[in-house]
């Protein structure tokens, strides 16, 4: 009796996808109902200013196999004001998230041990009141997942984690390709006239 093997590519594992983009409003909106309409879950989402004034950067996450992540990829660049989508592994990113914690201040006052595991996970306090302190950290989520439940047992009063921010080890020269697209746009005189192109100049 034969079994089934998945390859690589059939296996669902997690995946950043990052688009760049020009800044619309609704955009938003119409690459979220192209993950909507396929059932496919978004684990985090994070849009930001890129180091290129007319670009805007999309960080999203999926448990997908590699196959559904290149097909999303695809369907995304059919947006006109989409110049380019990438997708990546974990291993080929530099990635964070950013985590708050309010602690009961009586608590951090009298347990020794809540001051050094924050201090353990390079948490800082960033806002202190009388009745409670805020304390931030950076890391990866599983890192960020232990501290909460470390933390439960002494009183954790509220949590928030921020949605993830990447950058993408291979991606050398992006920045002059920004530049480059920078450049063309500012003096088109038909709008989107230069994303014919953006294979030409958004292939890393």
């Amino acid at each position: 009796m034969l079994t089934a093997v998945k390859t690589k590519k059939q296996m669902k594992q997690e995946y950043t996808i990052t688009v760049y983009t020009e800044n619309q409003v609704g955009l938003v909106n119409r690459i979220a109902i192209i993950f909507s309409r396929r059932k496919i879950n978004i684990e985090s989402l994070n849009t930001s200013p890129t180091e290129s004034e007319n670009v805007h950067r999309f960080t999203i996450v999926v448990i997908e196999t590699e196959d559904v992540v290149k097909k999303l990829c695809r369907q995304i660049e059919k947006q006109v004001e989409v110049l380019k989508a990438y997708y990546n592994t974990n291993d080929e990113i530099v990635w964070q998230e950013m985590g708050l914690f309010k602690v009961p201040t009586d608590v951090i006052a009298a347990k020794v041990k809540v001051e050094r595991l924050l201090h353990e996970y390079g948490a800082r306090a960033i806002a202190i009141r009388k009745d409670y302190i805020v304390f931030e950290t950076t890391g990866h989520s599983e890192e960020i997942e232990r501290l909460i439940k470390a933390l439960e047992p002494y009183g954790l009063i509220e949590f928030v984690r921020s949605a993830r921010i990447a950058i993408i080890k291979s991606s050398k020269g992006f920045h002059e390709k920004l530049i480059e697209y920078e450049k063309q746009t500012a003096d088109a005189l038909v709008e989107n006239e230069y994303l014919d192109k953006q294979e030409e100049v958004f292939t890393m």
